[in-house]
This record gives C-alpha cells, sequence and structure tokens, in this order.
C-alpha cells in the first residue's frame, strides 16, 4: 500500500513539475505568477491532439499506447506552444510592460489570457474529453505495483527533462543569462545581457514544457479543456512549498503536493486532493515562511 501510495506521488508529480518549472521562470524573471501557464498546458495538449488527428497514431512502440506520430506531435505541440506564449507576449504583456504596468495588471491580464485560451478551446474542439488512442493499457504488476506503460513513460520523461533543465540553466550562456536577470534585471543589462531576449526564451521554455505536461496528462487520463486550469492551484501550492525564488525548489515543491495527492487518493477521497495540498502548504510555512528553498526578498 505504501509502495503504491508513492508510485502514483510520482506520476501525479510529473504532471505538476513541469508545469510548475514554467511557473517559477516566469515569476521569477517577469516577476509576476502567470494564471495562463495552467491554460497553455491545455493549448499544448490539444495541439498534438490535433496533430495526431492528422496523422494517426500508427500503431505502438514497445507495447505502449502510441507511435511515433504521437512523439513527432508531442514535438511540434511544444514548438508551437512556445509560438502562442511568444505572440501573446508581444500583443500584451510585452505592451504592459513598457508602459511599466503594476503587477496585479500583469496578473490580471494572464487571468484574461488563461480564459481567452480555455474558451477558444472550446469553441475549436468542444467541452467533451478526448483521447489520444483508444486501446485500453492494462497495467504493470511490479513486486505488487500497479503501474502503466504511460506512466512510467511520464515520470521517465520529466525526470529527464529536468536533468536537461538543470544542465541548461548551469551549463549554457543562455540559461546562466535568465539566472543572472532573474537575480538583478538592471545589473544584468549592464554586463551586456539582452533582458528582453531572456524573456522571450522564457515564455518559449515555460510554454514548451506545459505542452509536453498537457501531452503527458493526456497519454496518462485525458485531453479536456480544463485540465490546466485544474492543475493550476497543485501547480501554486507547489511553487509557494518549494520556494518562489528558486526553480529547483519548485520541483521539489511538486514531487511533495504529488506525493501528499497519492496519500489522500490512497485514504481519503480523490476530491479531497486539493485540500490536502494546501494543508501542505500551510504547515511548510509555518516552518519555512519563504519554502523549503526559498530565500528572504
Amino acid at each position: 500500500m505504501m509502495l503504491q501510495m508513492l508510485v502514483d506521488g510520482f506520476v501525479a508529480a510529473s504532471f505538476i513539475t513541469l508545469g510548475v518549472v514554467g511557473l517559477s521562470m516566469v515569476y521569477n524573471i517577469l516577476n509576476f505568477p502567470t494564471f495562463a501557464q495552467g491554460d497553455h498546458i491545455a493549448t499544448g495538449a490539444y495541439i498534438a491532439l490535433g496533430l495526431v488527428a492528422l496523422m494517426g497514431t500508427a500503431g505502438s512502440i514497445a507495447g505502449l499506447s502510441f507511435g511515433w506520430p504521437m512523439i513527432l506531435a508531442l514535438v511540434c505541440a511544444a514548438v508551437l506552444n512556445g509560438v502562442v506564449a511568444l505572440a501573446l507576449d508581444r500583443a500584451i504583456f510585452s505592451r504592459l510592460r513598457r508602459r511599466q504596468a503594476s503587477r496585479i495588471s500583469l496578473i490580471m491580464a494572464s487571468f484574461g489570457v488563461a480564459l481567452m485560451l480555455r474558451h477558444l478551446i472550446i469553441v475549436f474542439a468542444g467541452h467533451e474529453p478526448q483521447y489520444y488512442a483508444f486501446a485500453i493499457q492494462p497495467a504493470l504488476d511490479l513486486g505488487g505495483v500497479r503501474i502503466t506503460r504511460n506512466e512510467l513513460i511520464s515520470v521517465g520523461v520529466t525526470t529527464v527533462m529536468v536533468i536537461g533543465l538543470h544542465l541548461f540553466l548551469s551549463r549554457t550562456w543562455l540559461g546562466k543569462s535568465m539566472r543572472a536577470v532573474a537575480e538583478n534585471p538592471s545589473l544584468a543589462r549592464v554586463n551586456g545581457i539582452d533582458v528582453n531576449r531572456v524573456i522571450r526564451w522564457t515564455w518559449v521554455i515555460g510554454a514548451g514544457l506545459a505542452a509536453v505536461a498537457g501531452v503527458l496528462i493526456g497519454l496518462v487520463v485525458q485531453v479536456h479543456p480544463f485540465m490546466g486550469f485544474e492543475l493550476l492551484l497543485p501547480m501554486f501550492a507547489a511553487l509557494i512549498v518549494g520556494g518562489m525564488t528558486n526553480i529547483y525548489g519548485a520541483v521539489l515543491g511538486a514531487l511533495l503536493i504529488g506525493l501528499a495527492e497519492g496519500i489522500t487518493v490512497q485514504y481519503l477521497l480523490p476530491e479531497y486532493r486539493q485540500a490536502v495540498s494546501f494543508i501542505v502548504v500551510i504547515l511548510v510555512l509555518m516552518v519555512r515562511p519563504n519554502g523549503i528553498l526559498g530565500e528572504k526578498s
């Protein structure tokens, strides 16, 4: 029972992690939490769904419920979702930054973008849940733990992408520039860093990660217009628990919130997951007011 709970928690954390990393990047570099991050997850999932509908699933790979077109659709969805985020920044957020809009104005603008994306999905794809493939995938029994191949893929892909993000932030010029802008935008600009370019890449990377999260959720569960909105509160909970000012803290927070959800599903009811998540937030903040890895501002 305990091992099954941990496995379910890791699967839930894999969904939260990629979304909350993008949320953390936007918060630290642009200095406001974007409510649109959840709906970027849904947008990416539906872009991939449209591409799969055009290409077909084309069988399966190693017993999975999808074929190579699904992998191609995931990559294309990540790129196209980044383009959507970049277009929204150019049309809305960059204008607000130039006019030195307040943080609350940027937050409300992101809330408006979230509603727009969600309702565009409903207009073009409808309310009904949809699936990438209709084949029923039996669960594997690994030492008494039940997990599907798609869930294993979700955990594996998330792990690889988190490691890749760490290498990107620590070893590439753009990654180091992002860390510098997050630390002190004015000083970064004085040192020759193109802050606007960093901001553009922040949107692209955050939306790309959100698209991957959306596809993974679609593979394990289903695709529907509110899938990102339902993940928004756990993502904010993970961001707060880990520390608003630390991307690695966001990953740790996602793991803790995922495990809390796994415990809730095992011992209570699934409907209580978000309540338990915020109980975890309160308990952590009582001990660490800035989050586990957060720093005092």
